[in-house]
């Protein structure tokens, strides 16, 4: 039947070291993180997954909602655990978060919160290297992929190179740099966690004090102009930065 709930088939070790709830959940996050279980699938529930692997039901909901914690399901009264949209995946590169999204297959829109030209206090001026007073664009975008929530971005750009606000509805910001021959080439970047707070968190469609991925970067082109200041918010439970290491 297409409505039944997708059942692990696993064989229970209890002599290995690894707990048993994780004998349960790491396979089922495998099989989502690879794609396997498609957003939607209905997971089987704790009393049958109990009854089935011959473990305690503490034991099994402990699984299930190691799996929740990692923001691979939902589990909801009624409607039971179900498989959430995909991890997004991204490399830590100067590139556009439309353009890698949108390449790794995911349906992407943004919502413009905030787009205002004004002139540059002492604090923004500072962040772009310019003179206070100098215009500058402060715009605040929601980013969501497949319609979920992904990041809260915040950038500060040169008022003489910012794209309109309909421009960055539709493309993403680097992408639109380029268009007008800025090529961001390099940056300076930080990154760091903290948690939500209410707004953030009811923007971001995610509990209060949800765990966040934090972004400073400054961007700069080949003659060292700084043409965007960013601060970045990512959904800890959707999203990963994935960086390549070389030794000396």
């Amino acid at each position: 039947m297409p409505d039944d709930p997708f059942r692990l088939e696993v064989t229970i070790d209890r002599s290995s070291p690894t707990p048993l709830h994780a004998q349960i959940s790491d396979p089922l996050a495998a099989l989502i993180v690879d794609g396997t279980l498609q957003p939607g699938t209905r997971l089987e529930d704790e009393v049958s997954m109990a009854r089935r692997l011959s473990v305690s039901r503490p034991t099994a909901r402990q699984a299930l909602q190691h799996l929740a914690d990692r923001g691979l399901v939902t589990r909801r009264r009624g409607a039971g655990t179900v498989v959430t949209s995909p991890h997004v995946r991204r490399s830590m590169e100067l590139s556009s978060l439309l353009s890698d999204l949108r390449a790794a297959g995911h349906e992407v829109s943004t919502r413009i919160l905030d787009y205002d030209r004004h002139r540059a206090t002492a604090e923004e001026a500072e962040h772009l290297g310019v003179d206070p007073g100098t215009e500058v664009v402060l715009v605040r975008r929601l980013r969501l992929a497949d319609g979920e929530p992904i990041a809260l971005m915040t950038n500060l750009l040169p008022g003489d190179i910012a794209p309109d606000k309909e421009e960055l509805s539709a493309a993403g910001l680097y992408d639109l740099l380029r268009e007008r021959g800025i090529v961001p080439t390099t940056a300076t970047q930080v990154v760091g966690a903290r948690n939500a707070t209410a707004k953030e968190a009811e923007l971001l469609a995610d509990k209060r004090r949800a765990a966040l991925l934090t972004v400073a970067r400054t961007a700069y082109d080949r003659e060292g102009r700084a043409v965007e200041y960013g601060t970045h918010l990512y959904r800890a439970s959707r999203y990963t930065f994935v960086t390549t290491l070389f030794t000396s």
